[in-house]
Order: structure tokens, then sequence, then C-alpha cells
């Protein structure tokens, strides 16, 4: 568990790639605490199996381009007794969207095929109409006959109840963050907040990248101003530079992501140069260009074309 002899301190975490947006946050937490699956899911009332390791996998479930298929994250669960476990293919949904309800029966067929193990698909929401959608069956067949019926496994506000008592977030400030992001459209989200605010203002190692993972999570609006307001009373050694600085690297992880996503939509080789250029530069009005051309270019090294 987390809080195993350790109830007051906070881990320090490694980001792999800087978040960029609430919807990586949501399910990048799990990338770096996978484990985290264990303790959440009882809270939802399902139960979860006892395990060996959560491992994550790629998610690049693509078979032949262009067509690209990429789940949000994906792991392989070692089970006790099991010799192979089950797979978690996690979404993270901000809004219903019939495509992704395509999508999802395809990562579930593929992943099934790739690695021969029953797969879980787990939706991760921050409103509970979204939550709502998304729980909803998806049905593959004709009314004659069902080919596959898939039962998306929903987190949310809806069954995630909110941790307000610093207490309970002190041992285990993962589940404290994630309570935060399912509930950011929730009424409940200042008590959480200020409940991990307070913890994390007691804490040394780690805190700061905790900080930074919220502001960045929260996303736009009264959420992110609430916790800069709770930043300033409990962690003024925190300045606003620090989080503006880490959530600048987001915007330009996030931007490059765009610009090589769009170029492989159209169809442009990307040599691996190009790629590394790209994903080097932090500088978002540079990004912004590249992104305009872009749309437009015949080749990806036109990118850097002076005008």
């Amino acid at each position: 568990m987390w809080a195993s002899g350790r109830r007051a301190c906070v881990r320090s975490i490694t980001f792999r790639r800087m978040v960029s947006s609430p919807h990586e946050a949501m399910h990048r937490i799990f990338r770096e605490e996978p484990a985290l699956f264990a303790r959440l899911l009882p809270r939802a009332g399902i139960d979860f199996p006892e395990y060996h390791s959560i491992e994550p996998l790629d998610t690049d479930l693509s078979e032949i381009r262009p067509m690209e298929r990429r789940v949000d994250s994906a792991f392989r669960v070692q089970v006790a007794d099991d010799e192979g476990g089950f797979l978690l293919a996690v979404e993270s949904q901000s809004k219903p969207d019939t495509d992704k309800r395509n999508s999802w029966t395809y990562y579930l067929a593929h992943m099934y095929a790739k690695y021969g193990l029953p797969p879980v698909l787990v939706v991760l929401c921050r409103d509970k109409a979204t939550a709502s959608w998304a729980a909803e069956p998806i049905r593959v067949g004709r009314p004659f006959h069902t080919s596959m019926l898939v039962f998306p496994l929903v987190l949310g506000p809806g069954n995630l109840s909110v941790i307000t008592d610093p207490d309970e977030v002190a041992e285990d400030v993962p589940l404290a963050v994630f309570s935060a992001f399912a509930h950011a459209k929730d009424p409940g989200l200042p008590a959480i907040l200020e409940a991990l605010a307070e913890v994390l203002a007691r804490q040394d190692e780690g805190s700061d990248d905790w900080v930074e993972y919220v502001e960045i999570g929260l996303g736009d609006g009264p959420a992110r101003d609430l916790w800069r307001q709770l930043m300033a009373v409990y962690t003024p050694k925190f300045p606003d530079s620090i989080v503006a600085e880490y959530w600048n690297k987001g915007r330009a992880n996030g931007r490059a992501e765009d610009i090589l996503r769009l170029l492989d939509r159209r169809g442009i080789e990307i040599p691996d140069a190009v790629r590394e250029r790209v994903k080097d530069c932090t500088d978002l009005d540079v990004l912004s260009v590249w992104f305009d051309r872009s749309l437009t270019v015949a080749s990806a090294e036109e990118l850097f074309v002076e005008e």
C-alpha cells in the first residue's frame, strides 16, 4: 500500500513526459502509480484481484498505417493463480463521442488478439453526464444476432466518493489527486482541494511534483483558480513562476504532439531528425508557426523552411 511504513511521506513522482492537458493527467497518473487501480476500484464497489504486478504496455494498437489507433494507457495485471493475468485498456473521456465507442471495441478486440489475454475497458470521466454515456453497453451486430457486447467499467463522480479528510489524503496522495480530477466539475471539489493543499504543504519530498500535476490536471477555469489561491495560502514556497514553467512545458509538449499527429494523418513521412527537433522545441511561438505549416507542407522538412 501507498502509506505502508511512511504515512506522512509523499513519494516523488518522475514525469516520463510532462502532461499537457487534463485529459492526459487523468490517465497518466496510473502510469506513475499502477497500483492505484487496486486501491481505487474497490472504492467504486468493484473487486480487484490479488496481483503480483501491474505493468504498463505499449499504447500503439495500430496494425497497418495510415490508420493509427492508440489507447490512452494500457496495462498487464499479473494475478495470483493465473499464469497470464489480464489487460486494462484505460481511456480518459471528457465528453460523449460516438466515434470513441467504435474505437473502444477495436481496442479490446486487438488487445485480445495480440496478447491472448482478456482485456477490461476502464473509462475515466469528470462529470456524471459523460460517465452515464460511457457506461452504456456497446452492442455490435444486428437485431437477429449480437456478435460483441462491451460493458465499459466507468470511474467518475457517480461512483467515487470525495476525499476531504487530510489524514486520508496523507494515506494515499495519488488517490486523493485522482479524486480531485474525477470531481473537477462537482460542488465537492473545493473541500478536496483544500485537504490536498494542506497535506502537500506539510511535505517536503515530491510535493512540488504533485502541485504541478494537479495544476495542469484541473484544466482552465474556476477549479485551477481555486488551486492557485490555495497554493498561495498553504505553500508560499511554490511561486507562480514554477507552476507557469511546468504549464508552458506541458503546452509545448502537447503542441509538438499535435504537429506530428497531423503530419502522420496527412500521410507525410516524418524522419527521426524532424520528429526529435519538434519534440525538443519548447518555444510556443515557434511551435505555433510549425503547426500552421503542418496543415499544408508537402514534406516534414518544410516545417523549418524560413519565410
